[in-house]
């Protein structure tokens, strides 16, 4: 036993300087695609590793089953300062939702005419597709490009001292507006399945935010992104791909499969986010068993009562987190009135 232990153990550290050598050699050609396209002032800031399948151990990976995927900041001549999201993977490994799904529902959301001057995403600058070589096997690098916002995403500011200078009335531009976001991308007959407040950014330059604003516009300042899990209403599959365990509606974590309800849900959980600071459910970073601890959370824990000052959105909130999707809302539009209400009064 020990035997096989010494050899598991020699195979994980094989598989990791693999994996090392593979990224160090990884950055460079990126970037060298990059200036090829014509990308100046290259800075990465992020990079993930995945894998095409599911291990006991994340260290026993195949090496050839892994792929990268990155976020990158850069200048180009035509589209001035932009995102990058890339995603490098070997061609012999196909992976179902890749960057090319992305940009095909950034093109399909953002092209309905349902939704008329009322932007759901980013505009997609570019999408390029192409072929490298690393470690002596053909890979493909996929890139989608769009725009920067300074401001980042909302999660930015419901963050420490961000936060602290939010008043009520931006608080409620905030919710209503990704109310807009969300309800304009259900007409479009797509659902989003990972709505949270990292993948919603705000327009606008640097520190340029409403101050005191009820928001009677219906033109929104915010922007839905990271389309890797939408779906069409008309092409919903069993068993499709959760989201972000924090905003998962209780019939996910019950094997149903996503719906408006689900999305509307994570709308819930936002809520409470913008309202109070904190999500309506938590679990411990020491808990061993997070999945089990988040299930439990979403599907037995009550829905929080929340402060004073705002009472008058409790009933929103109850009806949006409710446990049980025939008690919840059924559309967005609906949750638009009632927004619409409280202002009135």
């Amino acid at each position: 036993m020990r035997k096989n232990t010494m050899r598991n153990s020699a195979s994980n550290l094989f598989t990791i300087q693999a994996l090392q050598r593979q990224f160090q050699q990884l950055l460079p050609i990126i970037t060298q695609e990059l200036v090829a396209q014509h990308f100046s002032e290259i800075v990465h800031q992020r990079i993930a590793q995945q894998s095409t399948e599911q291990t006991q151990d994340e260290h026993m990976q195949n090496i050839d089953n892994t792929y990268f995927q990155g976020l990158t900041r850069a200048q180009h001549p035509q589209f001035g300062h932009v995102m990058i999201k890339w995603q490098f993977s070997a061609d012999a490994y196909p992976i179902s939702l890749d960057l090319t799904h992305e940009a095909e529902v950034l093109v399909a959301v953002n092209a309905s005419s349902k939704i008329k001057d009322n932007a759901i995403a980013p505009p997609l600058l570019a999408h390029h597709c192409v072929n490298v070589q690393i470690l002596e096997k053909p890979q493909k690098l996929v890139i989608v490009v769009m725009a920067y916002y300074p401001n980042g995403s909302l999660a930015r500011q419901l963050s420490g001292r961000k936060y602290l200078t939010l008043i009520a009335s931006q608080k409620h531009h905030f919710i209503t507006q990704s109310a807009h976001l969300i309800a304009n991308l259900h007409q479009a007959s797509w659902l989003h399945n990972d709505i949270k407040p990292s993948n919603i950014l705000i327009e606008g330059s640097d520190n340029e935010l409403p101050s005191d604003i009820m928001s009677n516009s219906l033109t929104p300042n915010l922007l839905l992104t990271d389309f890797a899990l939408a779906e069409r209403f008309n092409e919903l599959k069993e068993g499709s791909p959760a989201g972000t365990p924090a905003y998962l509606a209780p019939e996910r974590w019950q094997g149903q499969s996503a719906t408006m309800q689900s999305d509307i849900y994570a709308f819930g959980v936002i809520m409470v986010e913008i309202l109070t600071g904190k999500r309506p459910f938590q679990v411990s970073d020491n808990s061993n068993e997070k999945s089990k601890a988040w299930a439990i959370q979403h599907c037995q824990q009550p829905i929080p009562t929340l402060p004073t000052e705002y009472s008058h959105y409790q009933c929103i909130v109850d009806k949006a987190l409710a446990k049980r999707v025939e008690r919840r809302y059924q559309e967005m539009d609906k949750i638009l009135i009632d927004l619409k209400l409280l202002e009135n009064s």
